[in-house]
């Protein structure tokens, strides 16, 4: 029985999603649309389950920036999150008539707002110092 070559051995590893600046955002945007609209649909608009999926998202935003962008990603986490918000937000009259419930949702939703920031910087920091010292060693 004839074995196979030690490459073909080895597990083949996926390779990880490298976005751009813009894709981040898109990606980060998106993702929380998408949520919040499964939120609502599933569990009537719980701020809470909104906010703890808010995480995951902030952290797979961090991880899957491309090293050159990685500034971006706590940039976008706060953009991310008020798209997703924007479905609930009462008012009428267009997005004049919109934006003062969207202050009052963002205010009511600060801690999560700011843990989701705090998580996509800590992590591109992370990131961003593995970087640099993976390029200092010879």
């Amino acid at each position: 029985m004839p074995t196979r070559p030690a490459a073909a051995r080895v597990p083949r590893r996926r390779p990880a999603p490298r976005l751009t600046g813009l894709g981040a955002g898109l990606f980060c945007g998106a993702a929380m649309l998408l949520l919040r609209l499964a939120d609502l649909l599933l569990l009537d608009g719980s701020p809470l389950a909104y906010g703890v999926l808010f995480l995951p998202v902030c952290a797979l935003t961090a991880l899957w920036v491309r090293r050159g962008d990685l500034l971006t990603a706590p940039v976008v986490a706060p953009i991310g999150f008020t798209v997703g918000l924007l479905p609930v937000v009462d008012g009428g009259g267009g997005l004049i008539g919109r934006l003062p419930g969207l202050v009052t949702v963002l205010a009511t939703q600060a801690p999560w707002l700011y843990a989701g920031t705090l998580l996509a910087g800590v992590l591109a920091l992370v990131r961003r110092r593995a970087a640099v010292r993976s390029r200092a060693r010879p």
